[in-house]
């Protein structure tokens, strides 16, 4: 016992005299180990397991919602900030979440619509994963959603992607 007490003082000791003679590298890699320690749960959640879709990992409804509103948006061509701030404020509002889960939202989605190559083919997909998660509970707060996210006439896409989501409804 009095063995391992000597090697942790010595290592104790060690330490602190590096820190005491580096303090700005000491303090860039308590820096470093707060950031890591803080983004660990948001990898672990973007965490990809082989053969399988992102889609298919998604097991909130209101991150499929957050998701579909994304891709709804970004049908036509990349949305402008204007947009993003406004999908942004929709999405606090209609899911009940605070700013930096609708943020979250908001990159999840577009990582979906890149991961899926289009926008419409992410809106189809993530219809489809939703009404698997929950049925047809959360389609009443997608069409409210993805009503307020409309601010001028529906494009070509975006009815058919209203089309289909009328279709899985069904």
């Amino acid at each position: 016992m009095p063995i391992l007490i000597l090697i942790a003082s010595a290592i104790g000791g060690a330490i602190w005299w590096w820190v005491r003679n580096n303090p700005r590298d000491a303090i860039d890699i308590v820096q470093d180990a707060a950031v890591t320690a803080k983004n660990a749960p948001r990898r672990m959640r973007f965490k990809r397991a082989t053969n399988t879709h992102p889609v298919d990992g998604i097991d909130d409804p209101r991150v499929a919602v957050g998701a579909i509103a994304v891709s709804f948006v970004m049908l036509d061509d990349f949305p402008t900030k204007d947009d993003l701030d406004r999908l942004q404020i929709i999405l606090r509002s209609k899911l009940r979440c605070s700013d930096n889960d609708a943020i979250e939202m908001q990159s999840f989605g577009r990582w979906i619509c890149t991961e899926c190559g289009h926008a419409d083919a992410a809106a189809s997909r993530l219809i489809r994963r939703l009404k698997t998660l929950d049925g047809t509970s959360s389609f009443a707060l997608l069409q409210e959603v993805l009503l307020a996210t409309v601010n001028r006439d529906l494009s070509q896409r975006q009815q058919d992607v209203l089309a289909d989501f009328a279709r899985v409804m069904r």
